[in-house]
C-alpha cells in the first residue's frame, strides 16, 4: 500500500455530501469546506477536511497552486457516444424547418445512424468511443453510459456493445453500457419473426455471458415501441437480471408509467410529462433524468424539472450525447442552461451532475467526495464555486482526476 496523498488546499472544496437524493435544494443547504483538502489512497477517498487538519508526517502532499473549486467528477448518465458517421444535414435540416418525417424521407433520422453504424467496423466505434469519452474527460465527467442501439440486430448490437466493452479498456472515463436493441423497429426487419423476441432470446444471453452490459433500455413511443409491445420485453429483461431504464414521455406520455410499473433506475427525457407523471415519478423510486441537450438540438420544451423537485422527485441531468438530436455533448453547458430555464439553484444543478447521476446508474461509489469513495474529483480555477455554472460551461477544469491520479 502506497503512503497516502494529500491534495490542497483547495480554496473551496464541495463535497455534495449531507444532501438528500430527492426533492428541491437550497443553496444555503450546499457544504462548502474552505481550505479544503482531500486525503486518497489506492484510488479512493479516505478522508476530506480542512487541508491543514489533514497533514501529517505519514502522508505525501500535492499541493494545488492558486484560488481552485473542487467538485466530484461529474457522472454523465445518459449518452450515445458509440456511433458512425454523422447527421449535419438533419440538423441543418430541422433548423430549416423540416419534420421529422420529412427529414427521414429524406434519407435522415435515427435509421441514417444506424446505416452508418453498420458500415463502421468495431475498431472504428472504439476509436470514436474514446474520442469523446476522452473530450468528455477534459470537461470534468469521469463517469459516462454509453448505450447500443445504432445495430438494431442482434449481431450489430453485439459489435457496440463490445465495442463500448473495449473503450472501456482504453478510455481514462468509466465507461456504463446499456442495451439499447429496441431503439426504434428495423426498417429491414424479417416480419415472419417477432423483433423484440429474437433480442431476448438471442441477444441477452450473450450480453449475460460476455458481461457486456448490466443495463437495458428501451424507447417508448408512438414512433417506436409502444408500453404495451415493451412489457414483455422489460419482465424478461427483469428476470434475467438487467437493471430497467427507459427513454420516456420525450414526445409523447406513457413511458414514466411503464418506468415506473418496472421499478426502472430511471426515466430519461421527460419533455411531454404532464402533472400526472411529475407525481408519478415523484412518488417512485425511479430517477427523472433530464435531458436539455435534446431540448437544445430539437428546439422543443425542457423537462420540467423545477416541477419534478418541488414534487420531490429526484432529478439527474445528462447530456443525450448523440449525433441525432443533442450533437453538443457539453454536460456542463447544458445543465448550466436548463438552470436558467428551469430556475433551478446552483446546487440542484451540479447534485444533478454529480451524486444524483450517480444514483441513476446505480454507482453509490461516486458523485460525492467522501470516505471509501472512489478519488474521481474536478478543479476549476476560480475561488467562488458559483462561476462555474454563471460561466455556462465555459470555465474549463484546470485538472481532474481519475482513481487519485491526475489525467488532465
Amino acid at each position: 500500500m502506497n503512503r497516502p496523498l494529500l491534495i490542497g488546499p483547495f480554496a473551496q472544496l464541495l463535497p455534495m455530501t449531507r444532501l438528500p437524493l430527492k426533492g428541491a435544494l437550497k443553496d444555503e443547504q450546499l457544504p462548502i469546506i474552505e481550505n479544503g483538502g482531500i486525503l486518497v489512497s489506492d484510488g479512493k477517498i479516505l478522508k476530506v477536511g480542512v487541508f491543514d487538519a489533514l497533514k501529517s508526517s505519514d502522508v505525501d502532499i500535492h499541493y494545488i497552486e492558486g484560488k481552485q473549486v473542487c467538485l466530484p467528477g461529474f457522472v454523465d448518465s445518459h449518452t450515445h457516444i458509440c456511433f458512425g458517421g454523422t447527421r449535419a444535414r438533419d440538423y441543418a435540416y430541422r433548423n430549416a424547418g423540416k419534420t421529422y418525417l420529412e427529414i427521414a424521407k429524406a434519407g435522415g433520422g435515427i435509421w441514417d445512424t444506424v446505416t452508418q453504424t453498420r458500415k463502421a467496423s468495431q475498431d472504428k466505434l472504439v476509436e470514436g468511443i474514446v474520442y469523446r469519452s476522452q473530450k468528455h474527460l477534459k470537461n470534468g465527467v469521469t463517469t459516462i453510459e454509453v448505450k447500443s442501439g445504432y445495430g438494431l440486430s442482434v449481431n450489430e448490437e453485439l459489435k457496440m456493445l463490445r465495442a463500448i466493452k473495449k473503450a472501456n479498456e482504453t478510455s481514462n472515463a468509466t465507461l456504463v453500457p446499456t442495451c439499447l436493441a429496441a431503439h426504434m423497429k428495423p426498417k429491414d426487419w424479417n416480419q415472419d419473426k417477432d423483433y423484440l423476441d429474437v433480442i431476448i432470446k438471442e441477444l441477452f444471453p450473450i450480453i449475460k455471458k460476455e458481461n457486456l452490459a448490466n443495463r437495458v433500455d428501451a424507447f417508448v413511443e408512438e414512433s417506436a415501441f409502444s408500453p404495451e409491445e415493451i412489457k414483455p420485453y422489460f419482465q424478461k429483461a427483469k428476470e434475467m437480471g438487467f437493471d430497467i431504464t427507459v427513454h420516456a414521455d420525450q414526445f409523447t406520455t406513457g413511458g414514466s408509467q411503464v418506468a415506473v410499473d418496472f421499478d426502472a433506475v430511471s426515466a430519461d427525457h421527460l419533455e411531454a410529462s404532464t402533472e400526472k407523471e411529475i407525481q408519478l415519478l415523484a412518488k417512485s423510486n425511479t430517477i427523472a433524468t433530464a435531458l436539455p441537450g435534446a431540448s437544445l438540438g430539437l428546439g422543443c420544451d425542457y423537462t420540467p424539472a423545477r416541477k419534478i423537485l418541488d414534487a420531490g422527485g429526484a432529478l439527474s441531468i445528462a447530456s443525450d450525447h448523440n449525433p441525432g438530436s443533442a450533437p453538443m455533448g457539453d454536460l456542463l453547458t447544458q445543465a448550466s442552461i436548463l438552470g436558467t430555464f428551469e430556475k433551478l439553484s446552483n446546487t440542484e444543478v451540479l447534485a444533478g451532475i454529480t451524486y444524483r447521476a450517480a444514483a441513476a446508474l446505480r454507482l453509490a461509489d461516486r458523485g460525492k467526495l467522501e470516505a471509501g469513495a472512489v478519488a474521481d474529483f474536478v478543479v476549476f480555477p476560480t475561488d467562488n464555486y458559483q462561476e462555474i455554472t454563471y460561466r455556462q460551461g465555459q470555465l474549463k477544469p484546470s485538472a481532474v482526476w481519475k482513481n487519485g491520479t491526475p489525467i488532465h
